[in-house]
C-alpha cells in the first residue's frame, strides 16, 4: 500500500483481518513517514465492494485467486488493473509481468480479461 502510494496511487487502502498484520501494516507506514497518508482497515475483502477501485495489488494464495477473479471481474470497473505478487492468476494472461521468482508480478487489465473470457481465449474467466 505504501508502494502504490508512492507511485502515485490514491487513496491507497489495505484490507486486512488479522489484527497483527493489520497493526504492523500500520506501524510499518508510520515508520516510513506515511501515517495519514496510506490506510489500513479491518475489513474483510470479500465483503468489500470494489467497484469504485482502478487499481488493486494483492498477495494471496493460490487457492484464493479463482474466488477472487470472479469477484474482481463482478465488481471492477473495465479500466481497473489488477497486479498479483508471488502469484499469477491461473485463468488471466497478464498485460505485462516484472521480476521473477518470489519477487515477480503479473498485472491485469481488466478490460482485456473480460474480452479473453468472451472469446474463450486464456481458458475460463475465473
Amino acid at each position: 500500500v505504501v508502494e502504490a502510494y508512492k507511485q502515485g496511487l490514491r487513496p491507497a487502502v489495505g484490507y486486512e483481518l488479522n489484527p497483527w498484520l493489520l497493526c504492523l501494516s500500520n506501524y510499518r507506514a508510520w515508520k516510513a513517514g506515511y501515517h495519514g497518508k496510506v490506510s489500513f482497515l479491518k475489513k474483510d475483502l470479500w465483503k468489500v465492494n470494489l467497484s469504485d477501485c482502478y487499481n488493486v495489488i494483492v498477495f494471496l494464495a493460490p487457492s484464493v485467486k479463482p474466488p477472487l477473479a470472479a469477484k474482481l471481474l463482478a465488481e471492477l470497473p473495465d479500466e481497473a488493473r489488477v497486479v498479483a505478487g508471488r502469484f499469477p492468476f491461473p485463468s488471466w494472461t497478464p498485460s505485462s509481468t516484472l521480476g521473477q521468482g518470489l519477487e515477480q508480478v503479473w498485472a491485469y487489465d481488466m478490460k482485456e480479461v473480460r474480452r479473453a473470457a468472451r472469446s474463450g481465449v486464456g481458458g475460463s474467466p475465473v
